[in-house]
């Protein structure tokens, strides 16, 4: 099996030392793996998937403008009463 060497934060560093009970390397092993594995499902649905990265920007750019219309609606609503 492959070792792989993390970098933690000193308080989480400090924190693990004071539970040398815990299988700290089983603990991050279980994290990675959920991980890919979420991963793994979503490059499976996106596989199938027909939405374009050109669609994304233009459902983007609708919803800014549908929210920038909605907050100038309610400003003028604000500064109207």
């Amino acid at each position: 099996m492959p070792n792989v060497t993390l970098a933690v934060p000193e308080e989480l560093h400090n924190i693990m030392k004071n539970h040398p009970e815990i299988k700290w390397s089983e603990i991050a092993r279980q994290a990675m793996k959920e991980y890919a594995m979420r991963l793994e499902v979503l490059d499976d649905i996106t596989s199938k998937s027909k939405f374009t990265e050109k669609d994304a920007l233009v459902i983007g750019d609708s919803a800014k403008k549908n929210l920038a219309a909605r907050y100038e609606k309610l400003m003028r609503r604000r500064h109207s009463s």
